[in-house]
């Protein structure tokens, strides 16, 4: 294995006390990810958030306003880009611009645990995760997409989804999460 990227993120130990923990991120050798260590920032502090994150101060025109933030996204997106082998689940698209880490049972759903599951994720691109996050497709437990009625199979067609589309490779925790998705999504 090789060192990949590193990320801080806080969880619960065997006691069930939050702390903060470093989650590493490691890749076999010999095997080709197309994604190197130099894109990723590591959490040291020393970067200057301002620079990071483009940050301009509100103008005349604007207000700061108070924002809450999902704590340990970062990381969490990070693990399911690595448990997905950073490709779609569905499509292999690999553009990871486009990707998007998907929970199963929804942020809102989750409690803290849940929330950071990486099992309780699915990396897609855009179309399949906005169609996920509606209800409006899931996957049975062999990973075949199932298509709501809510809308015609012509507008499917039309923006590439056949109901052919299989996810790749889910495991059985994969599968208890999706169960919960099934029941909202036969609702």
């Amino acid at each position: 294995m090789e060192f990949n990227d590193a990320d801080y993120f806080k969880n619960p130990d065997r006691n069930g006390i939050i702390r903060e923990g470093i989650c590493f991120f490691l890749n076999r050798i010999g095997v080709s990810i197309p994604i190197y260590p130099n894109q990723f920032l590591l959490g040291s502090g020393l970067e200057d958030p301002m620079v990071i994150y483009g940050y301009n101060p509100p103008t005349i025109t604007e207000r700061l306003g108070m924002v809450t933030t999902r704590v340990g996204q970062g990381a969490y997106r990070k693990s399911i880009l690595y448990r997905w082998e950073y490709q779609c689940s569905v499509t292999n698209f690999n553009k990871l611009d486009i990707l998007i880490a998907s929970h199963i049972v929804t942020w809102e759903q989750s409690n803290d645990a849940k929330r950071l599951d990486v099992q309780n994720g699915i990396l897609f691109s855009q179309t399949y995760e906005a169609l996920f996050d509606k209800y409006l497709i899931t996957f049975n437990q062999k990973g075949k997409i199932i298509l709501s009625d809510k809308i015609e199979h012509s507008a499917y067609q039309k923006i590439g989804v056949t109901g052919n589309e299989q996810i790749r490779e889910l495991s059985p925790y994969n599968i208890h999460y999706l169960d919960r998705h099934n029941q909202i999504f036969a609702s």
